[in-house]
């Protein structure tokens, strides 16, 4: 067995003396992970930290086997991405979340694709461009593994203008109006998610996180008996 495909690097631990065992979110097929023989040499080693882009060739004899990887490095952004604490904070989150809630050996491109776009936006080191991009890809990956959020039209009325809440239960956007009394029972929802432009406030960065963290949680990694990753809990932590 043998594919080749492009990557970013959500882990990487040691193997024995001289190799790792490299965890990949990839194009084409899915989270996977490989042995790379030599992986903690000098030379090799910095390649494989994560956040990095690489382009890769699994083999294996069987399907189901760890098999190994080659690798070649596509795009260097860890030591760049280390070297600030937001942007640390965001790879962190990024890399753990990837890694308990995508289901191995399945693809998700456009979540790769996104994946790809919101390590560029770290870069940069400014949390406030980024962050509505992280809860962006939150929301992608809900989509992509059948959770997608329903913000089209009020579920109660099915009007579609001041979509103000979305419900904890069914993940549909709720008008002002509908949601009365029960406004406080709600998530509610920012307006970057809704089709909103402009500059985005830290308080609807927050109500963002919150809203995608939770269905992350209740609908992707609890039924799996999974727990919300440290690192994403983190990231509230430098809205200030």
């Amino acid at each position: 067995m043998e594919w080749s495909d492009d990557a970013i690097v959500l882990s990487c631990r040691a193997h024995g003396e001289t190799s790792t065992v490299l965890e990949l979110l990839t194009r084409d097929h899915g989270r996977h992970a490989g042995l790379v023989h030599g992986g903690a040499s000098r030379k090799v080693k910095p390649m494989l930290q994560p956040g990095n882009s690489v382009h890769v060739k699994w083999r294996a004899r069987l399907e189901e086997q760890l098999g190994s990887f080659t690798c070649e490095l596509a795009r260097a952004r860890a030591g760049e991405l280390m070297d600030g604490r937001e942007a640390l904070a965001g790879l962190n989150a990024f890399t753990a979340v990837a890694s308990a809630a995508i289901p191995e050996r399945q693809a998700y491109a456009p979540v790769f694709f996104s994946g790809e776009i919101l390590l560029e936006a770290m870069m940069d080191h400014d949390a406030a461009h980024w962050l509505p991009l992280y809860v962006r890809w939150e929301a992608g990956l809900l989509e992509a593994l059948g959770f997608g959020l329903d913000l089209s039209e009020c579920a109660a009325t099915g009007v579609k203008d001041d979509l103000t809440y979305v419900s904890p239960k069914t993940g549909r956007a709720v008008s002002r109006d509908a949601a009365g009394i029960y406004a406080s029972r709600l998530f509610a929802l920012p307006g970057f998610l809704s089709g909103g432009s402009g500059e985005v406030d830290p308080a609807e960065v927050s109500a963002g996180l919150a809203l995608t963290g939770h269905f992350l949680l209740e609908r992707v990694l609890r039924p799996h008996g999974r727990d919300m990753p440290p690192a994403r809990l983190r990231l509230d932590s430098i809205l200030g």
